[in-house]
C-alpha cells in the first residue's frame, strides 16, 4: 500500500528531505515530462545528490527535465510517501517564464497541459502532490 502524508516544514528537517517535485505552469498551462523508456507522463522532480541542498535539487531537476531557465520557486510544503518505508521530499512550485533546449537526460519531451494527463507514471503519488499544490496556491 502507498501512502502520501503532508507535514510542516520545521519538525522534519531538511536532512530527511530525499526529493523534490516541482509542480510547475508556463503560460496557464502544467508542465509534464516524458521519460524516454516510458509511455507515461511526470511532473518534473528527482533525487537529491549527497551535500546538495534541497532548494538546488529543485533548480537542478527542473532545468534538467524540462530545459527551464528562468523561473520563479516557491516551496508549497513537506511530504511522505510511504511503501516499504517512509521518505520525504520537499514539494514545490514553479512558474515558467522561459525553457531552453532540453538538456540531453532521459526525458524525451515535455508537454503544456490545461490539467493533469491520464497516464501517470507514478498515479498513487503524483495526483496528491499536484491536488495539494493546487489547494495551498490556489489554482482551481
Amino acid at each position: 500500500m502507498t501512502t502520501v502524508a503532508f507535514h510542516e516544514t520545521e519538525p522534519i528537517g531538511d536532512a530527511l528531505l530525499e526529493f523534490a517535485v516541482i509542480a510547475s505552469r508556463h503560460r496557464g498551462k502544467w508542465v509534464f515530462c516524458k521519460h524516454k523508456a516510458r509511455d507515461t507522463w511526470e511532473v518534473p522532480g528527482g533525487h537529491r545528490e549527497p551535500h546538495e541542498p534541497i532548494l538546488e535539487t529543485a533548480k537542478r531537476e527542473l532545468f534538467e527535465e524540462t530545459g527551464a531557465e528562468e523561473f520563479q520557486l516557491t516551496p508549497v510544503c513537506v511530504y511522505s510517501v510511504t511503501m516499504e518505508r517512509q521518505r520525504f521530499g520537499m514539494l514545490y512550485y514553479a512558474g515558467i517564464e522561459s525553457f531552453g533546449a532540453l538538456p540531453e537526460s532521459e526525458i524525451e519531451r515535455i508537454q503544456l497541459f490545461d490539467d493533469m494527463p491520464e497516464q501517470l507514471t507514478y498515479p498513487l503519488i503524483q495526483p496528491k502532490l499536484m491536488a495539494k499544490a493546487k489547494e495551498i496556491l490556489k489554482f482551481t
